[in-house]
């Protein structure tokens, strides 16, 4: 018979786990100081034995409960209650069991400053309305205990009323921060795989849809029925990579004039894990109508941030293809930098009319914003890009290096 395993510890950061082990440290530490006290001020009580069984009790429970306050799933509100119980009788003791000249003369009450734990569990638990309501019990039994406001009692039960409440008050705002900080992280996580999974559609889906449109509509016949099916799943699937935006309307038959590829990329070659040469995953690309120009050593960059730099390159050479015209060049130049890898892409083309991008990024058409600048970003690099009507267009991507130069 196999041992049954355990679960793993699932262990949950909060910004009030350092105050509730702080809290557990002032119980310990104040607790030692009040026993100090009374052992020290011992024969002047009127009665010392009795203000000995309540230190012994003082002494049992914190022992006992000090480990309710270092998790804060442990430390309930029931007890809290209690903690706060053992503080104000402790306070009422000690009009019992002191001398009324010691008590008229401000001297300490049995629990001493241990009585601010239980407050502060109030506020770190509760924020600053237990804080108040806990901070206002100990201070009417400061009272009932002295008899009569003196300066001193009235001071003491201030600054335990205004500190408490002021901690409440702050960990009600840590608790307001963590909640927002983790909803905008869960928001930043959601927005990044969308993007992904878009970037994913525009270099796949998208293109075949595209292509099987325009072929669907040249073949004519049974084939443009199919051309102007695949164009509304275009729109449909457009609409849903832009985040919800309905794009302006356009018959099936109109060829799709955005900024993306005419057909399906080819496949990428498997990577393999650890540093590769960048130049070699451009060198392909070569051919007629592109130029490619690097460095004679190899250009070692991260093999994740390698393939999306080269499917970036990529993403920029089919929109080469698609709007610079059958006669258009392009350029690849791949620089090494001592701190990032460089990549340019420079046509000879009729260049992006001013505004061109930004409408086609209305109408859902995210070849640029995620197919090149979307995974340009994820790697924390930049992808700029300058055309000016008439001279062609250029897109330069820069990715930084992670942890210095990759080693050669």
């Amino acid at each position: 018979m196999t041992p049954r395993s355990r679960k793993p510890r699932v262990v949950r950061m909060s910004v009030e786990l350092p105050l509730w082990r702080a809290l557990t440290g002032y119980r310990v530490l104040t607790l030692c100081y009040a026993l100090a006290i009374f052992a020290v001020n011992y024969h002047e009580y009127a009665h010392p034995l009795g203000g000995a069984v309540y230190m012994g009790v003082l002494t049992g429970w914190t022992a006992l409960t000090w480990n309710r306050t270092s998790v804060p799933e442990r430390c309930t509100k029931r007890f809290l209650t209690a903690d706060l119980a053992v503080a104000l009788a402790g306070i009422l003791v000690t009009a019992a069991v002191d001398t009324q000249a010691r008590i008229d003369g401000g001297a300490a009450t049995l629990p001493s400053i241990w009585t601010g734990g239980a407050v502060l569990g109030l506020a770190i638990k509760g924020g600053w309305r237990w804080a108040a309501v806990g901070s206002t019990l100990v201070a009417v039994a400061n009272l009932a205990e002295r008899g009569s406001p003196a300066r001193d009692t009235v001071h003491n039960v201030l600054l335990v009323w205004v500190s408490s409440i002021a901690i409440g008050y702050i960990v009600e705002v840590a608790r307001a921060s963590e909640r927002t900080l983790a909803r905008a992280l869960r928001i930043e996580a959601a927005t990044r795989e969308r993007e992904r999974l878009a970037r994913d559609i525009h270099d796949g889906v998208l293109q075949v849809l595209a292509m099987v449109q325009r072929r669907g509509a040249a073949l004519g016949g049974e084939a443009a029925e199919l051309g102007r099916m695949a164009g509304e799943q275009e729109i449909a699937l457009r609409t849903l990579v832009a985040g919800g935006l309905l794009p302006p309307q356009r018959s099936a038959e109109e060829p799709a004039g955005d900024a993306e590829p005419a057909g399906a990329a080819p496949d990428a070659p498997r990577i393999p894990a650890g540093p590769i040469d960048v130049g070699a995953l451009l060198a392909p690309h070569a051919g007629a109508g592109v130029s490619f120009a690097g460095p004679g050593t190899p250009v070692l960059l991260e093999a994740a941030a390698a393939a999306e730099l080269a499917a970036a390159v990529g993403a920029a050479l089919d929109n080469v293809r698609k709007h610079a015209g059958d006669g258009a060049r392009a350029w690849i130049l791949l620089e090494d930098e001592p701190d990032a890898v460089i990549v340019s892409v420079r046509d000879d083309g009729p260049g992006i009319p001013e505004g061109r991008l930004a409408d086609a990024e209305r109408e859902g058409r995210m070849g640029v914003a995620l197919s090149i600048r979307g995974r340009l970003r994820d790697l924390g690099g930049s992808a700029e890009l300058v055309s000016v009507p008439g001279q062609g267009t250029e897109v330069e991507l820069k990715v930084p290096r992670g942890n210095g130069r990759e080693q050669r």
